[in-house]
């Protein structure tokens, strides 16, 4: 089943979820905690992106596979690139620490990015979960590379050389004119008077999620179908729990029990 959209209510998210229990229940409660803590509505990142990353997110820290354990970057390619659709979050501290513009591959999409590869020579975005690596001085300058997890998905990023950098071409100035972006060869590229900033926040080691409406990659990902005890369910109380209202508490309730 692919994933929905969580705002809607018009198809289910939870077999997404550990189950329809008190644990569940303590996930939807957490998500939307969260997700209204950090006022992501109105930075334009939807409610059912957030919860998608955050799945993959707590996968990743459930196998260990996370060096940078607090950071999670979410690219969403659901909306413009005249949007700032790029998110760098504490999930620790509960704090955007970026937001901003990245551009997509040039044959993913001229303002809308539609269509993702993970061959050579595509000249596409790469959708999915990666793990962020390491820096380096290249043609585009200072670089980040990521680790492509998901087979078939985003397995061929680093052979496509697939990486962070800043652009001139990536702006506000752009975006003020309401022009998209200018695109790339497949990499997500950010403004350069932010690159560095956000590169070495995030390398190391964090989780990196870039998420499109697409109905073959949420027929395919292995880590958004992925059935796990989440981390956050494993503490005596929940982050935020008590600051929870009850019509906070009712709208996780629906969340969980929504039908299609």
């Amino acid at each position: 089943m692919a994933p929905a959209d969580i705002n809607s209510g018009d198809k289910k998210f939870a077999s997404l979820l550990p189950s329809l229990s008190d644990e569940g229940a303590a996930v939807s409660q957490w998500i939307d905690f969260v997700y209204n803590s950090l006022q992501l509505d109105s930075l334009g990142l939807q409610k059912n992106v957030f919860f998608y990353a955050c799945k993959g997110y707590e996968y990743l820290l459930s196998q260990q596979k996370l060096q940078k354990t607090s950071l999670l970057t979410i690219c969403d390619y659901t909306q413009s690139s005249t949007h700032k659709r790029l998110y760098v979050i504490d999930m620790e501290k509960r704090e955007v620490l970026y937001n901003t513009y990245v551009s997509h591959g040039k044959n993913s999409g001229n303002e809308f990015a539609t269509s993702f590869s993970n061959k050579a020579d595509s000249h596409k975005s790469s959708l999915g979960f990666m793990i962020t690596g390491n820096t380096y001085i290249g043609r585009a300058g200072y670089s980040m590379c990521f680790d492509g997890i998901e087979k078939g998905i985003n397995n061929n990023v680093k052979a496509r050389s697939i990486v962070m950098h800043g652009s001139d071409y990536v702006n506000e100035e752009r975006a003020d004119e309401g022009s998209a972006m200018g695109r790339s060869y497949g990499c997500p590229a950010v403004p350069y008077n932010e690159h560095r900033k956000i590169i070495d926040a995030i390398k190391g080691g964090s989780c990196f999620f870039a998420y499109a409406d697409d109905k073959l990659y949420a027929s395919t990902s292995a880590i958004l179908s992925a059935r796990f005890n989440w981390p956050v369910t494993n503490s005596p109380q929940i982050p935020g729990k008590e600051s929870i209202t009850s019509d906070s508490n009712n709208h996780a309730s629906q969340l969980i029990t929504a039908t299609l």
